[in-house]
C-alpha cells in the first residue's frame, strides 16, 4: 500500500487495528483473489495428500462395491463424477468470488 494510505489514517486519528482493517486489508485482498484463486483449485488437483486419502479410500469403496456386484464401470464413473463436481463447484464459486470482489481485468 502506498505510504500515503498510512499517514492519512494516522491523520484521521485510526489506530493500527482499524486502519488494517478499514484501509489496508479492504484494499490488499481483491487483487489477491484470482491468485487464491487458481492457487486453490491447483491445489485440490494436484495435492498429493487428496490423492493419498481421498482419491485411495473412493477407489477402494468403488472397487469393493464393483467386486460384490460385479459392476466396475458404475462405481469408477461415480467416483470420476464426484470430482468433477467438486471442481467445477470450486471454479465456479471462485469465479462469483473473483466477480464480486476482485478486480478483473480482461
Amino acid at each position: 500500500m502506498p505510504r500515503g494510505q498510512w499517514e492519512a489514517a494516522k491523520a484521521c486519528n485510526l489506530s493500527a487495528t482499524q486502519t488494517w482493517t478499514n484501509i489496508i486489508i479492504p484494499q490488499a485482498i481483491p487483487p489477491m483473489i484470482p491468485a487464491l484463486a487458481n492457487y486453490f483449485i491447483a491445489m485440490f488437483k494436484e495435492t498429493p495428500l487428496l490423492s493419498a486419502i481421498t482419491v485411495l479410500e473412493l477407489m477402494n469403496q468403488a472397487k469393493s462395491v464393483a467386486n460384490t456386484y460385479y459392476r466396475y464401470i458404475e462405481p469408477i464413473t461415480l467416483v470420476g463424477a464426484f470430482f468433477l463436481v467438486i471442481s467445477l463447484f470450486s471454479v465456479v464459486l471462485l469465479r462469483w468470488l473473483e466477480h464480486r470482489y476482485g478486480k478483473i481485468e480482461r
